[in-house]
């Protein structure tokens, strides 16, 4: 008797969508020609302003055109409503069934994840057949996904649902412009009148005439001879995100162990870290001069550049006994991407341009306790929590 042929595998994974409505974010740019002109006025300088809330996602930000956008289409949530309405919801199904083959509307599920009716956050369940042709990334880049987050003021973020994505263990920070709203190195700049000095090398470090060694090791050259006390001088500045404190909170109370990984200066990224009750922190160790007095401008041990995030993670990951799904990396920058890229979800917050374009999420809401949304975690469920 001939044996029977291995059965087709169409077991299908389930992927979970997170859509926000930007309450507080205008539409996409308007187009210059859409505005008041006269023959005399001076062209707009080229600017990548436009994708700071993110737009149609490329590889290469040089391929970026630096021509005004083309008029978007009609702002949908001004017609059908300023939240997650059904007709949104609809149009988000139409663009889940038109992107992957065979995806039938009939097993998209949703469920909101805040009681008002003028929902802000709904999760949206889809299966997606182990023989499909579309991926993950292939969601999070889609032109269709990114032309529907415009027309509907909406911000997409994709994941495979499994169990890690709902249970993680362990949450990993930036700390200059994500757990805070300051660039540490630009207020030291500021506070001792080298603004120009530091300016100019992270311009170099931008064009990629530096890394981020070389860069910062040249801008610590320009705090020799500071005092020592500059950084007790700076603490009153410090000031948290929007959303921070509440979060660590939340995720104190469901037994997150959480990090920051900074490559600012331990002085300052130690104290946040003690202020906020995280379990671990790092950052790069500014050398003092023998009295204690001042600052030598040099740096002792290792940097805390890109792959050490990513090494830090991972060091951390093993002691815990935490797999890495169930990591959250939150950053803002370039020298974040790789430790995002390990983590079982990696989350540019308010990041910049490139960095947008490149984490596997990104997340542009105006408080940071938003990322518990991405657990499937409601907002009653968030409030009792921090109760």
């Amino acid at each position: 008797m001939t044996a029977k042929p291995p059965a087709l595998d169409v077991s299908p994974t389930h992927l979970v969508a997170t859509l926000f409505y930007k309450a507080d974010t205008r539409h996409f740019f308007p187009h210059a020609d859409l505005s008041p002109h006269s023959p005399g006025d001076a062209l707009p300088s080229a600017s990548l302003e436009s994708l700071k809330d993110g737009a149609v996602p490329t590889g290469n930000i040089d391929d970026y055109p630096l021509e005004p956008p083309t008029p978007g289409p009609n702002a949908l949530d001004n017609l059908y409503g300023s939240y997650l309405s059904q007709s949104c919801l609809t149009d988000f199904f139409v663009t889940l069934a038109d992107i992957i083959p065979g995806l039938q509307q009939s097993t998209i599920t949703s469920k909101r994840l805040e009681a008002s009716k003028f929902c802000r956050v709904v999760e949206v369940t889809f299966p997606l057949p182990s023989t499909s042709p579309v991926a993950l990334e292939t969601l999070r880049r889609h032109e269709a996904v990114s032309r529907y987050e415009r027309e509907w003021n909406v911000e997409c973020v994709f994941q495979a649902d499994t169990v890690h994505r709902r249970y993680k263990r362990l949450a990993v920070f930036d700390m200059d412009s994500t757990l805070i709203q300051q660039e540490v190195i630009d207020e030291i700049a500021s506070l001792i009148g080298v603004e120009k000095e530091v300016s100019a090398i992270t311009a170099a470090a931008m064009n990629g005439e530096l890394d981020f060694e070389a860069s910062l090791r040249a801008r610590c050259k320009l705090l020799t001879g500071v005092p020592s006390s500059v950084f007790e001088t700076l603490k009153p500045r410090i000031t948290l995100n929007e959303g921070v404190k509440e979060l660590i909170a939340a995720l104190k109370r469901l037994g997150f162990k959480t990090a920051v990984l900074s490559g600012g200066f331990t002085p300052l990224t130690g104290w946040m870290g003690q202020q906020l009750g995280l379990d671990y922190a790092f950052a790069n160790h500014l050398v003092v001069s023998e009295n204690g007095a001042t600052l030598t401008g040099e740096l002792t041990g290792e940097i805390v550049h890109a792959q050490k995030k990513r090494q830090h993670v991972l060091e951390i990951v093993e002691k815990e006994g935490i797999s890495l799904d169930q990591v959250v990396c939150v950053g803002d920058g370039a020298n974040d991407l790789p430790m995002m890229a390990v983590a079982g979800l990696g989350v540019a917050f308010h990041a910049k341009p490139k960095v947008q374009m490149q984490a596997p999420a990104r997340l542009n809401s105006k408080s940071m306790l938003d990322i518990l949304y991405l657990f499937g975690i409601s907002k009653e469920e968030q409030e009792a929590l921090l109760r």
